[in-house]
């Protein structure tokens, strides 16, 4: 009789510790989410993006989604028509403006709370090879001091070329990245793959640094 009792007791601890066991490591091996992963990793994230047509827009947006971003738009305070943006025409707005390279066009608005940032995306059109004046306008006129910048840009043909290594010259601070350039027709998939890239460098950077 009293093995009979004994048994039943070392049976029943048996099975509260079982249960208990379950149940942390059910809890422990959820797994994060990619967004939040990155949002881990780099901080607090801001993309920054101008658009004319549309296709950095998406591009920004993708980022922004996947990071778990504040996203702020460059508007320019005159916004561009389709007229404007025909750099075929020699009297159209954009060939005006870039025959004045030290132009800087006024945008609307700015970004709210600036500095408590860690990376910033900066996304652009390129046009003749470079960021239009207006995303000087907004580089020249803050501090990217202790932050990681990541340019980002659109174009149906030209490369990314100098225009990150350009803009960060006109910034003066920040650490900025190569950063990519994305077709015009670019999918959210081509975005995705990117920033899943851009991941597993950071991981393998920080890996290094440890060991």
């Amino acid at each position: 009789m009293w093995k009979k009792i004994m048994s039943g007791l070392l049976m029943a601890v048996a099975l509260v510790t079982l249960t208990a066991c379950g149940s942390t490591g059910s809890t422990a091996s959820q797994p994060a989410s990619d967004g939040a992963k990155a949002a881990a990793s780099q901080g607090k994230v801001l993309v920054v993006y101008f658009s004319a047509t549309g296709n950095t827009k998406r591009v920004a947006e993708t980022i922004a989604n996947h990071e778990n971003a504040t996203i702020f738009e460059i508007k320019p305070t005159e916004p561009y028509s389709d007229s404007d943006l025909n750099y075929r025409d020699d009297n159209s707005r954009v060939v005006r403006e870039h025959a004045q390279p030290q132009l800087r066009p006024t945008y609307e608005g700015d970004v709210a709370d600036w500095d408590s940032y860690d990376t910033v995306y900066i996304g652009y059109p390129l046009w003749w090879q470079q960021a239009p004046h207006v995303v000087y306008t907004f580089v020249e006129g803050h501090n990217f001091s202790g932050k990681k910048v990541i340019p980002f840009c659109t174009s149906a043909a030209s490369s990314l070329g100098d225009s990150g290594q350009n803009l960060a010259k006109a910034a003066g601070t920040g650490d900025w990245q190569t950063g990519v350039r994305f077709n015009g027709g670019a999918s959210d998939n081509d975005v995705l793959n990117w920033l899943q890239q851009q991941e597993g460098n950071s991981y393998r950077k920080k890996r290094c640094v440890v060991t």
